[in-house]
């Protein structure tokens, strides 16, 4: 055991950078995840047809389709067809937040529809025009309920991003296979690699743990009781869409 700590320890700087790697994949993925999740998650409770049909296709396509040969298209394929050559690290994080960003706008479209009946009809009733209707009173409440469910497809995108060895990516992933031919002990390197992505994930859950908690108090609602009082009554609505749009 001491050898394989020994070779671990001059391998540090090794794994070192195969971290800064996935971090760097974890972190543009996830950004690029928020965005695409709330512009298609609206997107599909469009009103107009030509805004909801496109988004949900685009949606479907994306959940329909391996992550894994949605990076080897960007990679491989894109260049071909429209002779663009992408950084390995660019189709990453690309692939991985078209990927889970399709799978969190269902979470963004469910969110927002589980928001009570009240609460619309309160917002209509306060005269706002439909986008301040749905970004000063709907969409913070669906806010704070979707928020755990982004948690989860956060952490998966975390652990997604071992496909980017594949395209030539030296990420944690990578790194760890390196280390098992250095130290020839299989059980040793990965689970190394294990407890570093272990670390990771927890990492990701305290934050958005801290960011639901944060949704919580901006409505006024700290505590468990979150969705107890979103399913209120619909005079209880009206008073609080008036507080959370004031």
């Amino acid at each position: 055991m001491g050898e394989r700590l020994t070779t671990l320890a001059d391998f540090a700087p090794q794994l070192w950078d195969g971290l800064l790697v996935t971090l760097q994949l974890t972190i543009g993925g996830a950004l690029g995840t928020v965005v695409i999740a709330i512009v298609l998650g609206l997107g599909m409770l469009a009103p107009t047809r030509w805004i909801s049909v496109p988004s949900r296709v685009v949606v479907e396509f994306f959940r329909g389709t391996s992550l894994l040969v949605q990076l080897f298209w960007f990679f491989y394929v894109l260049p071909i067809v429209l002779d663009v050559n992408l950084e390995p690290l660019t189709c990453g994080i690309l692939a991985l937040a078209l990927n889970y960003g399709a799978y969190s706008a269902e979470v963004v479209r469910s969110s927002i529809e589980n928001v009570p009946k009240g609460q619309w009809e309160a917002a209509m009733a306060l005269s706002l025009s439909p986008a301040r209707r749905m970004f000063r009173v709907i969409f913070p409440q669906g806010w704070a309920l979707m928020i755990p469910s982004l948690a989860t497809l956060q952490i998966q995108l975390l652990k997604g991003t071992a496909v980017a060895s594949f395209i030539t990516l030296q990420d944690l992933n990578d790194r760890v296979g390196v280390l098992r031919q250095q130290t020839g002990d299989t059980l040793f390197s990965y689970t190394v690699g294990l407890l570093i992505y272990f670390v990771l994930a927890w990492l990701i859950q305290v934050g958005m743990d801290a960011l639901e908690r944060q949704a919580k108090r901006r409505l006024g609602r700290g505590g468990p009781g979150l969705l107890a009082r979103l399913r209120g009554t619909r005079g209880q609505g009206g008073a609080q869409a008036k507080e959370v749009a004031a």
